[in-house]
């Protein structure tokens, strides 16, 4: 199945942020929009959720630090007992405050590490995917403004041409 879709391209970001503005006031949806570097309040523009991959990363910290306390009681206190500087291995509590750096190293691979697993998985990334970009000027110096088309395609095209855009193209998008 086929659909139209808008291909409006902008060569300012302040143009872009306000045809992007003007273009979810005249309630069209917007797919996606492909900028050569980040811009500031794009995601504010277009409405986008806020991302929760703060939330993640505490859990996967938490992960990470249950993970080095097992670890460290395990092997230090219940498996291969030692006499480490005239530490006895009694018990994990007493020799916590040795195991605080070990604990601390763990929380911050797990986070860091699960997250951008995350990133990826969420993204759909993954080795030897295509790339997705559909004008090679938005890697350079052009932004582009992918739009569902519904209704007139030449009232839609006026449109986007009366917000700022240099080129305006209707593509099957498959």
């Amino acid at each position: 199945m086929s659909t139209k879709v808008i291909h409006a391209i902008y060569n300012d970001d302040d143009v872009l942020l306000h045809a992007v503005a003007e273009t979810r006031a005249a309630h069209h949806h917007i797919e996606e929009v492909y900028t050569p570097f980040p811009v500031h309040g794009l995601d504010k523009a277009m409405g986008l959720a806020p991302t929760r991959i703060a939330i993640a990363s505490f859990l996967y910290g938490l992960v990470g630090l249950a993970f080095a306390t097992f670890l460290m009681n395990y092997v230090m206190i219940e498996d291969w007992p030692q006499d480490i500087g005239g530490k006895p291995s009694f018990s994990y509590i007493q020799n916590m405050p040795a195991f605080v750096p070990i604990m601390f190293e763990l929380t911050v691979f797990f986070a860091a590490h699960l997250m951008v697993i995350t990133f990826y998985l969420r993204s759909k990334l993954w080795p030897f995917k295509e790339a997705e970009n559909p004008d090679v000027r938005t890697t350079d110096d052009h932004f582009l403004m992918e739009v569902a088309l519904k209704g007139n395609e030449e009232e839609v095209i006026e449109f986007f041409k009366s917000t700022g855009a240099v080129e305006v193209k209707v593509i099957d998008k498959e």
